[in-house]
């Protein structure tokens, strides 16, 4: 029976997998009675019927942990509320390690889990074996432990969110299919159907293998590609007991979900093949799985029955080799569509079964009220653009990321596919100087430059291996000397209009109104105080300016600066502003250094000394030949410039500088230079010590805000937290040991957590490893003496409320 549709709907979630019915059923649970799902055949026919359901809390971020802990809440009494039985059985988790890196990665992420109250044992082989009598355990060097963990039946689980669903209000139509979206004026007005058109005031696309194409009905491309994905199911036997927890061998590359006795044997190969990558996955191929892939499988069998001798005893009863979603960075991808105010997303899930509870949770907060309750940037649509979406780039990082799944995350380590998308003019020049790149949203850029004897690879280890000769070499040179850095990959906006200055006032928490030659550092806040974006405002005319902020967070920011400015133009009833992205137009080289000046003044005719040429202002010079406007800031503490350089100049005044340079000791310095240098100044990072959970009082950053100008977002919030006082305060720890840390360990005061660090590296000019973290009011003085725990180990930290490199700024005012 053809089901009947209304006519209209104010939500219509297109897709009947787990995340698309628990998205409606969140949305109707928080009382929103017109929602409409729409199925095009039946409920989980897409990848979730074939999924294997396994339920893994531990992210190596706090709040992607928060949302999979949400999940199991919801889990645990989710039958109760819809009537539904969902399978769900949290017998927890066992992770092995047969390597010392494997383990030496377990204990770094034990200290993570320990820092945000998460509960995860850590065992001895022989502990191991008694959770998992089935494992041989002899090679072992130790296994982990989540008992919170489980698994849950994929088909019962979206069941019970379909009842949830009836039950609050929402209606569901399976056999519908979704055919077109009309768009006007930049926002989607109603979904097509063969039953007829559906008015609407909001669309999810929760579409799961075919949400690319759902989204290309909208005219756009996501970054959700499709690739196979394959495990078995054994004989059953009484060998396998009830009750077993879920096992994870990494180092083997595969997974096994306990069933009634039997088992579920999954893993992450080596390679895996992409579905249809240029036309994309076939409406018509529901509850659609392809033929084993016997040499795939046999990459993560022949390694599960070293581990489990009791598979050389059993045959395969069934071989599952069905179509996952993917991103290129194997995340999966949430959040409102830029440029379509009304069409959210949620694909790309290769986890989607764990994470649905929490997703549709934080769903449902983000479209009703504007803000998914928590940070969710390594989730957010908006960290990936058009580069990623192209069919080629998407399924070639997607292969790797899935390739990758169960490798050692090792600190710096780089994507292989993909590269040499975005380069600046100086690319070769550099390379042939020994630069060892990284990819930032496609650009290419010098992470750091073979020195000495250390190779031009990125070492695997997490002792930062040769870094002292390198990046410590390049740190000590900005320290002592100068240096110059390739920072063409900024991105940078364009601001004009009569209403320019009064907008960005509105936007920003600093003042940015004043004169023309001006530079403000400053925070976007949102309607909390929270930290939406962290840029530098150049004042370029009385209606010009240029908004500058980091590689990856173009689109983000953008949507931001979009989104403002529809809130500027309802409060003031005018807009006059144009925004218009400028990154290609302008490459950037940063100099840096005490002997910056001296080398400047070589190449530049124009005043250049503290008074003359201020810090925090913008001039237009010339270097060399090349015009040039050079901004004199800081992101390491020396005295320095940006110098923003028409692309086509880029190689003159960089060959300008290096001559003039060369007496004066002028060495190349990269990313993981700027990363030291920073740490020691107390200089934050944007999604890393700050972003939308995080406001500039408690990032130390409060002096920057203009309480003086007028109203600007989030500042009845910024004065309500003035007045009451921080919940908890930015330091900076100094480490007694050298421990090292890398930004999530565990903070303690007397044996008791108090705080995460969020970025941690070593400072060579301070000779000791340091990291940042927020801590409570109490413990936020200079002096306190804690501790930190990383990979096992614990060593003293003093803490430091300031900058522990010249805190009083002589070197850059200088």
């Amino acid at each position: 029976m053809t089901p009947s549709l209304p006519a209209a709907a104010r939500f219509v979630v297109i897709g009947g997998g787990a995340i698309g019915t628990s998205i409606a059923y969140h949305l109707a649970r928080a009382g929103e009675r017109d929602v409409l799902l729409l199925e095009k055949t039946r409920l989980t026919e897409g990848a979730t019927w074939h999924a294997a359901g396994l339920v893994g809390q531990f992210r190596s971020q706090q709040n992607l942990m928060a949302l999979m802990r949400d999940s199991v809440t919801l889990f645990d009494g989710l039958a109760a509320d819809t009537g539904q039985e969902i399978g769900w059985r949290k017998v927890g988790s066992i992770r092995v390690a047969a390597s010392a890196a494997r383990w030496q990665e377990l204990l770094k992420s034990h200290s993570a889990a320990r820092a945000v109250g998460f509960d995860m044992q850590m065992l001895t082989p022989a502990e191991a074996r008694d959770l998992y009598p089935l494992m041989e355990t002899g090679d072992l060097v130790g296994a982990a432990f989540i008992p919170e963990d489980g698994h849950v039946d994929p088909y019962s689980l979206t069941q019970a969110y379909a009842k949830g669903v009836r039950k609050y209000g929402g209606r569901i139509a399976e056999g519908v299919m979704a055919t077109g979206l009309r768009l006007k004026d930049g926002r989607i007005t109603h979904v097509e159907t063969p039953q007829g058109a559906i008015a609407c005031e909001l669309v999810v696309n929760a579409a799961g293998i075919w949400a690319r194409a759902v989204g290309q009905m909208a005219g756009i491309d996501l970054p959700a590609g499709v690739v196979q994905h394959q495990y078995f199911v054994t004989e059953k036997t009484a060998e396998i007991p009830d009750g077993l927890p879920a096992f994870r061998d990494p180092d083997g590359g595969y997974y096994a979900k306990p069933e009634p006795g039997a088992l579920a044997i999954g893993g992450w190969e080596r390679s895996t093949d992409k579905v249809n990558p240029k036309e994309g996955f076939p409406w018509e191929n529901s509850r659609h799985l392809f033929d084993a892939n016997m040499e795939r499988l046999e990459e993560i069998l022949v390694p599960a029955a070293r581990r489990l001798p009791i598979l050389n005893r059993l045959g395969l009863r069934t071989i599952v080799n069905g179509p996952i979603p993917i991103s290129p960075d194997g995340e999966p991808v949430m959040g409102p569509v830029p440029g379509i105010a009304n069409f959210f997303v949620a694909c790309a899930f290769t986890s989607g079964i764990a994470a649905s509870g929490g997703v549709g949770k934080a769903a449902a907060q983000w479209m009703l009220e504007g803000d998914p309750g928590r940070d969710l940037w390594a989730f957010d649509l908006r960290r990936f653009g058009p580069l990623h979406a192209g069919h080629r780039f998407l399924h070639d990082r997607a292969v790797e990321s899935y390739t990758k799944y169960y490798d050692i995350h090792w600190p710096g380590s780089e994507p292989q596919s993909a590269r040499g998308v975005r380069r600046s003019p100086l690319h070769h020049r550099l390379k042939a100087a020994g630069a060892v790149f990284g990819s930032k949203f496609g650009w290419e850029r010098a992470n750091r430059f073979a020195h000495g004897t250390i190779p031009p690879v990125q070492p695997e280890g997490f002792a930062r291996e040769g870094q002292a000769e390198t990046v410590g070499h390049e740190h000590r040179a900005v320290r002592e000397a100068a240096g110059i850095c390739d920072q063409t990959s900024f991105t940078k906006f364009e601001i004009s209009g009569p209403d320019a200055c009064r907008y960005l006032q509105f936007l920003a928490a600093g003042n940015v109104g004043r004169p023309v030659g001006s530079a403000t550092y400053t925070q976007l806040c949102n309607d909390r105080g929270g930290i939406e974006a962290d840029v530098t405002i150049l004042r370029r005319a009385p209606d010009r300016f240029w908004l500058v902020t980091g590689s990856a967070l173009g689109i983000r920011d953008r949507s931001w600066l979009d989104r403002g400015l529809a809130a500027f133009a309802a409060r003031d009833g005018r807009a006059a502003v144009e925004i218009r992205d400028i990154t290609s137009g302008l490459g950037v080289l940063n100099l840096q250094g005490p002997r910056a000046r001296d080398i400047l003044s070589r190449v530049c005719d124009d005043p250049l000394g503290h008074d003359e040429f201020p810090f925090m202002t913008a001039r237009d010079i010339h270097v060399g030949y090349a015009p040039v406007t050079a901004c004199r800031i800081s992101y390491v503490g020396e005295l320095g410039w940006e110098l923003y350089v028409p692309m086509e100049c880029m190689e003159h005044a960089y060959e300008a500088l290096a001559e003039a340079g060369a007496p004066f000791g002028l060495v190349n310095f990269g990313y993981h230079a700027i990363d030291t240098l920073r740490l020691e100044k107390r200089f934050l990072a944007w999604g890393a010590d700050i972003g939308p959970d995080d406001t500039p009082i408690e990032a130390g950053l409060g002096f920057l805000v203009d309480w003086d100008k007028g109203d600007f977002i989030g500042r009845a919030a910024l004065a309500a937290e003035r007045a009451a006082g921080p919940r908890r305060r930015m330091v900076t720890l100094l480490l007694d040991e050298p421990l090292a840390v890398f930004g999530g360990e565990a903070v303690l005061h007397e044996d008791r957590v108090v705080a995460q660090t969020t970025s941690a590296n070593f400072g060579y000019t301070v000779g000791k490893p340091l990291a940042l973290a927020y801590l409570p009011p109490d413990l936020a003085r200079t002096g306190q003496r804690l501790s930190l725990q990383s990979f096992g180990q614990t060593a003293a930290a003093t803490v430091v409320t300031g900058a522990a490199y010249d805190p009083g700024r002589r070197r850059v005012l200088c």
